[in-house]
């Protein structure tokens, strides 16, 4: 890489790390709680077993006892790892080690009753978020060395019981989103590294709400909607190395990236099928749609109010499938099972990114509930997420950003525990 090549690449470098926020939004966490875990979810916005359906179903509140609230964290290990396969990225190489690494995820719910029909509650989580942290000689430096995104969810519901078989529920959500992404601004022989570091963060406001119909003792079916949160992310831009201020396109300045996190709808059904026996089901739509292409704008300096790049990620709306059963084994114990199918919104090996190197996934799931007493249970689940290997073929040579070619070996494991009482 000559310099003309870096002088070139460095103003479009600096807003490549807007790729990181659009791929983040193609993350959703489903984990906002660990009792529905050793399910994979199925059955989530029918079961209504705890608090935490104020997140999935807010409506689900009326199954509940009077005062009911509910705390769990979910710890997630992902593991990316890429094997090159003839990847150009000038002097750059290496294959940057596994990218994953140990996150947690924790919630907390409270439910309350009013009246015999009426309840309100609030509910706090994060439903997107991803870190991605590959060594720094890697070969795809300079599309991504580190990302990370994460958002924190405050969701007031209100819930209404219409009669013995409908229930009716809403929420408002405030959301913040945090994102820091780096990545190798320019690099040549004779030049030091230099770095670009996108650091933004959004308030927002959604909304949700839901159903829940119970046309027999032994069935609940539950729909629910989230909708969009459209987020105006700003922040800073920085550099840091040789071409660090040099020229207007390489100085420190403030930018702002317009994202939509995407809505959802969710169709469930929990059926007993006798005393010990219970069967779940889940069919759910992600609307990723919303984020097909970004732009992302300077807001100070000589370029403030110029759209510096439009990121095209041509996402696609996504569907999930996950069914579930629960066992009975006494009045104290009951074990959860649940397998689930999860449709990744990339569409193509060249759209993929390295910041998020996602594909489609397969549930397994295991889970036990142990409930102590009356007012108390404890929900234990892990799952494994087998994600077939996943193809790159990301040029953005033209940018001096080079090309990312090869294949990502994936899976996930997820541990959680979550702890609901009655008071």
């Amino acid at each position: 890489m000559h310099t003309t090549m870096i002088a070139r690449a460095v103003p479009a470098a600096l807003l490549t790390m807007a790729s990181g926020l659009a791929s983040a939004a193609g993350f959703q966490l489903m984990e906002q709680n660990a009792s529905g875990l050793g399910n994979a979810y199925a059955g989530s916005a029918a079961v209504a077993e705890n608090a935490a359906t104020i997140f999935f179903n807010p409506a689900g509140m009326t199954q509940l006892q009077a005062r009911e609230a509910s705390f769990g964290v979910t710890a997630v290990r992902p593991s990316f790892e890429f094997s090159d396969k003839g990847s150009q990225s000038g002097v750059l190489r290496g294959e940057g080690d596994d990218a994953g690494g140990w996150e947690a995820l924790p919630n907390a719910y409270l439910s309350w009753a009013l009246n015999k029909d009426l309840y309100v509650g609030v509910g706090l989580g994060a439903p997107f978020g991803l870190v991605t942290d590959y060594d720094e000689s890697w070969v795809g430096g300079a599309q991504s060395l580190n990302f990370e995104i994460k958002t924190y969810n405050i969701n007031p519901s209100i819930a209404y019981r219409v009669n013995d078989k409908l229930s009716l529920g809403a929420g408002l959500n405030w959301q913040r989103a945090e994102a820091e992404y780096e990545r190798i601004a320019a690099v040549a022989p004779g030049l030091a590294t230099t770095f670009a570091t996108l650091d933004v963060d959004s308030d927002a406001w959604g909304w949700n709400i839901g159903v829940l119909f119970t046309p027999s003792p032994s069935m609940k079916i539950g729909v629910s909607y989230r909708s969009r949160i459209e987020h105006e992310l700003e922040g800073d831009l920085k550099l840091k190395g040789t071409l660090a201020g040099r020229v207007p396109q390489t100085s420190n300045g403030k930018a702002r990236a317009d994202v939509d996190l995407p809505d959802t709808l969710i169709m469930s059904v929990a059926q007993k099928i006798d005393e010990r026996w219970e069967m779940l089901g889940d069919l759910s739509w992600t609307g990723w749609s919303s984020i097909r292409k970004v732009d992302i704008d300077r807001r100070s300096g000589p370029l403030s109010g110029v759209t510096v790049q439009t990121l095209d990620t041509d996402y696609r709306d996504s569907w999930r499938v996950a069914l579930g059963a629960n066992y009975k084994l006494n009045d104290a114990w009951k074990l959860k099972f649940g397998v689930a199918y999860d449709q990744a919104p990339v569409r193509s090996r060249d759209r993929r990114l390295v910041a998020l190197p996602d594909n489609d996934r397969t549930w397994y799931a295991l889970g036990a509930q142990w409930k102590a007493t009356k007012t108390t249970t404890l929900d234990v689940g892990g799952a494994y997420l087998y994600v077939r290997d996943t193809k790159i073929d990301n040029d953005q040579s033209a940018a001096g950003r080079g090309r990312v070619t090869g294949e990502y070996e994936t899976d996930v494991w997820l541990f959680g525990a979550q702890y609901s009482m009655a008071f």
